[in-house]
């Protein structure tokens, strides 16, 4: 059975339908669209973009989603034993806007926004809330461990969309709702009492909830201050495979990892005179490889715990060191190849 189906327009009379399904980008009635947003030859003809099992279809008029694409589509699903949902399809204009992966794409004076949508917003904070409520009586402390990752994990899912205004929102509902936890807690203490006991200044922050468990203080994360980062589409006609897109691939890669080590100037620093390769394997060293912080000279030797005295390299390769003693020299590339 199909999940949902969704179809929706862009302005200018330009219209777009979404359902989902199997490979329905592959019809050569539809063209499929690139996570690079692909080119821009077949302009105007039908496209298709999935995510999972859940498509959107651009078209450019109403009738022609309506009487074309989805009878194909229902046709294509059919061949494979699946069936499109009719309550869960729908068209309508760009300008309306329609809710896609808990996002709500609309244009605004022909400027297209992706915004947390208001339903999973609101999951998100009944959900939070029911964790505040479901723990009246444990220390602040405890609350904090088992809040952060709700709030860690909803505000990076949405930190590549336009969504600081939905953070500081989200960020006064939690904290009236742990205004009132704490002035339960103590019905017989004044606000200013409530106030010095469960939120502190931290920094120019005010009115942070803290609690301290085994001598150390837990601070509530603040959904505002999560750093919106743009996603870069890769380009549509880059292909890894070939020798000659190697450069693009390395410099968005070089990228991603200052956002990774943005906090970590050090790591960093280190990273980018290795040229982003392991001393060791002479493979890159990437978010998903992981790395190590080694000391060329071990401490244990009289090695300094200095930038000079470091190297990056894989977790698994850093064991090899210690227990095969593989001898580490630190790389010195020529100003070219750092760039490169």
């Amino acid at each position: 059975m199909i999940r949902k189906a969704v179809t929706r327009s862009s302005a200018g009379g330009r219209w777009k339908s979404a359902h989902s399904g199997n490979s329905l980008a592959a019809h050569p009635t539809v063209r499929r669209v690139r996570a690079s947003g692909g080119g821009s030859s077949t302009a105007g003809k039908p496209a298709a973009s999935a995510a999972s099992d859940w498509y959107i279809i651009t078209g450019a008029s109403r009738e022609l989603l309506e009487q074309t694409i989805i009878p194909i589509a229902t046709t294509f699903l059919q061949e494979r034993g699946l069936t499109l949902s009719a309550d869960k399809t729908h068209v309508t204009q760009i300008t309306t806007g329609f809710n896609f992966l808990g996002h709500t794409l609309r244009k605004y004076n022909g400027k297209l926004l992706i915004t947390p949508s208001k339903d999973n917003t609101h999951a998100f904070l009944t959900k939070v809330r029911g964790i505040i409520q479901a723990h009246k009586q444990a220390p602040a402390a405890s609350l904090i461990i088992l809040l952060n990752p709700v709030l860690r994990g909803w505000a990076n899912y949405y930190r590549h969309v336009v969504s600081k205004a939905r953070y500081r929102a989200c960020d006064h509902a939690i904290f009236c709702a742990l205004w009132r936890w704490a002035q339960r807690r103590h019905p017989n203490k004044g606000r200013r009492w409530v106030k010095e006991k469960y939120f502190c200044t931290l920094g120019k922050r005010r009115w942070v909830f803290f609690g301290e468990a085994d001598g150390e203080r837990h601070y509530l994360r603040t959904l505002s201050r999560t750093p919106i980062r743009r996603h870069i589409k890769v380009r549509a006609k880059a292909n890894p495979f070939d020798p000659q897109w190697d450069y693009y691939f390395e410099r968005r890669l070089a990228l991603t990892m200052e956002q990774s080590l943005g906090g970590q100037r050090q790591a960093f620093q280190l990273w980018k005179e290795q040229a982003g390769r392991c001393p060791v394997c002479q493979q890159l060293i990437t978010e998903e490889t992981g790395w190590h912080n080694h000391h060329v000279v071990w401490r244990c030797h009289g090695g300094k715990d200095t930038v000079d005295n470091r190297v990056l390299v894989h977790p698994q390769c850093h064991y090899q060191v210690h227990t095969q003693g593989i001898l580490v020299v630190k790389p010195r590339p020529r100003m070219g190849e750092q760039e490169a």
